[in-house]
């Protein structure tokens, strides 16, 4: 384990994402989609135009204020990881033809947004991992990565390379943040992304990070891109690099033999297969792993634009009693094995629809324990 990150920070990363803040989901937020067509933040501010502006800020300046962050702060929640989109720092990113006639179609000023967080976090004791979560081109065909069903960021070196621009942009803005923990280089690129092209990039995108941001002060979080961790085996760890920390995203909600589960075999794979996961993430990486995105869903349903079913919930038929046990039973078991890890950062701090991946919902609920710290 790299011996740097551990004693600069001496305790386990807590936190939560605020996922749909400065890259929005329409699951998440679909009062921001009402009576639009759009399916993700391309096609939304596409077809808002001019009032693209008004609304994101609105949105922005609503949807996580300062007593989201002292809230957090007061339960011990001691982390936070932010998306971003490409975006961020205005009209310069590369132009698609899902942009249609519109050249720079998003809002300008989440960057002030982002500076705001960081002094939140600066006054209130939290840490800020930043996650390139939408890059140029979409590196998954996910609406969070702001275009839904296009995935051509591999293919085109223009995007590719203005992802490191932004990389380098965030590490020289936020260099000197005392609440700056980590950089995410790029968020769950997809599985047929080739890995050698995501190696290059990683390794890229650590020196162009290191360029500003010295080992002991910021750590550098590379994806697995929906691959075994074996793949990864010996890439960017001591003497090449330091302070790279693995994440994984674990969900139990997308795979066909993992929705048709019931709540016991929901918590025997968090248990003892995701426990024995990380046993072999911690050996084999030599250093730090985390857990970036999980949560209490089990239904794809409520999630994703592009499911096609059949569902089966593993919750239906509960009472409201058994529901609490469902939940805190499966709350539990996924702690118990993420705890293995450096930290986890549950997807997400708030949505406006399914209490079972809104943090905050699930606390009040008692889902989720009442303090972290």
């Amino acid at each position: 384990m790299s011996s740097v990150f551990e004693n600069k920070y001496g305790k386990k990363i807590r936190g939560v994402n605020l996922g749909s803040w400065l890259v929005v989901e329409k699951w998440m937020v679909p009062s921001l989609f009402e009576g639009l067509a759009a399916t993700d933040e391309t096609s939304l501010c596409v077809e808002l135009g001019d009032r693209a502006q008004e609304t994101m800020q609105r949105h922005w300046q609503t949807f996580i204020t300062r007593d989201d962050f002292v809230w957090l702060a007061e339960i011990g929640i001691n982390a936070v990881r932010i998306p971003v989109g490409h975006w961020l720092f205005g009209p310069d990113y590369p132009y698609h033809p899902a942009y249609q006639d519109v050249r720079y179609p998003f809002a300008q000023g989440g960057v002030e947004i982002l500076d705001q967080a960081f002094s939140w976090a600066e006054e209130l004791g939290i840490l800020i991992v930043l996650d390139l979560h939408a890059a140029p081109g979409c590196q998954n065909g996910f609406d969070n990565g702001g275009i839904k069903d296009v995935c051509e960021w591999h293919t085109d070196e223009t995007y590719i390379d203005y992802s490191l621009t932004v990389l380098e942009r965030l590490a020289e803005r936020y260099k000197n943040s005392p609440a700056l923990h980590g950089i995410e280089v790029l968020n769950e690129p997809r599985w047929d992304v080739p890995t050698e092209l995501l190696k290059k990039y990683y390794a890229n995108a650590y020196q162009r990070i290191r360029q500003h941001c010295r080992v002991e002060d910021v750590a550098v979080v590379i994806h697995d891109g929906f691959r075994s961790h074996t793949e990864f085996s010996g890439f960017l760890v001591q003497p090449e690099a330091d302070n790279v920390i693995f994440d994984i995203h674990r969900y139990q909600c997308f795979v066909r033999e993992e929705i048709d589960l019931d709540i016991y075999g929901h918590a025997q794979k968090s248990v003892v297969d995701w426990k024995q996961e990380a046993d072999a993430i911690n050996n084999d990486r030599g250093h730090w792993g985390i857990v970036g995105e999980w949560s209490l869903g089990v239904d794809i349903h409520v999630v994703s634009l592009w499911a096609t079913g059949p569902y089966n919930h593993a919750m239906e038929g509960m009472d409201a009693f058994q529901l609490d046990v469902a939940y805190r039973l499966y709350a539990s078991s996924q702690l118990a094995a993420f705890e293995k890890y450096l930290g986890w950062f549950f997807w997400n701090y708030k949505t406006e629809t399914t209490p079972a991946w809104c943090f905050k919902e699930c606390v009040k609920h008692g889902w989720l324990p009442a303090r972290f710290n």
